[in-house]
Parts: C-alpha cells; structure tokens; sequence
C-alpha cells in the first residue's frame, strides 16, 4: 500500500484490489485496467488532473467518508505536489496489483519509460528557460507585434478583404 498527503496535510493510503476497481468503474465509468491492457487511459491520467482525483476520491472513498470530507473537500486540497504523489501512489499500486508477473514487469517497465520522457522534457524547458531561449522569442515576438505599425491598428479581418 502507498500513501499520499494532500494539501490539508491529510494522508491517504492508496490501496488497489478487485473492490477498489469496482468502485472507481461504478463511480466514475473509468476501468483503470485499461492502464495495463495499453489503452490512452494512462496519458489521460497524466494530463487530466480533474479525472486523475475523480479516480483517486472513489479509490480513498471509504476512508473519506470515515472522516466525512466530501468529494468537493478532496477536490480543493489536491494542486501541486500532492497531484503528483497521488499519481506515483495510484500507479505504483497498479502494477502491484497486476495479477500476472509478465504485466507487472510490463507496466513497471512503460511507467518508468513514461517517467523518464517527463523528466526529459522538464529539462529541456528548464534548459530553454535558463539559457535564455523562451525570453528572446517572446521579445522577438513583441518586438514584430509593436514594430512597424505604430498607429495602433489591427490588421483588416479576413472577412473585411474576401473580394464580394
């Protein structure tokens, strides 16, 4: 079992079983073995927080209703840093609960591949930031909107050139 805490500093123990899947697919229509069988569920993960923490609130349900927070109470205190840590939770729980070795191996082997791209493009941004790169298009791209026509004006709506 993996654990998360959210931005109200609770903590929350991701478990994945035959129930937990039966609960995420009665409350929110999601088979999350799509994950294992290759389906874009996993990049829909990756991409969507608002379905990531629909997912995460019917897996925790029991325990949220124990402490009586609501979906709306979970929703607010799920930004940044406990987004991610979810997301590791709720994966690596996945593989564990993989019932063949041959998919666990599988799926452990595509999230570290999906991990690594991540980072790879975290750097390049980083690198694009720090040397420089995004701020000289952005100046260039000020200096073309600003040059040339200081009158102000807006170039003429295709729709006022298209000959009648």
């Amino acid at each position: 079992m993996k654990t998360f805490k959210d931005n109200a500093g609770r903590e929350w123990t991701v478990e994945i079983n035959v129930a937990a899947l039966k609960r995420i697919r009665s409350l929110t229509g999601t088979d999350l073995l799509e994950v294992i069988s290759g389906g874009e569920l996993l990049e829909r993960l990756m991409r969507d927080p608002v379905l990531l923490c629909d997912i995460l609130f019917a897996l925790v349900k029991p325990q949220a209703d124990q402490r009586q927070i609501s979906d709306e109470s979970f929703g607010a205190a799920m930004a940044g840093d406990a987004i991610d840590s979810a997301t590791a939770a709720l994966l690596d729980e996945l593989v564990a609960f993989c019932p063949s070795p041959r998919d666990r191996a599988n799926l452990g082997r595509v999230l570290l591949v999906v991990r690594q791209a991540m980072d790879k493009a975290s750097d390049v941004v980083e690198a694009r930031l720090e040397g420089g790169e995004i701020e000289r298009i952005v100046n260039e791209a000020l200096k073309a909107a600003t040059s040339g026509n200081s009158s102000g004006a807006a170039p003429a709506s295709s729709a006022s050139t298209q000959p009648t």
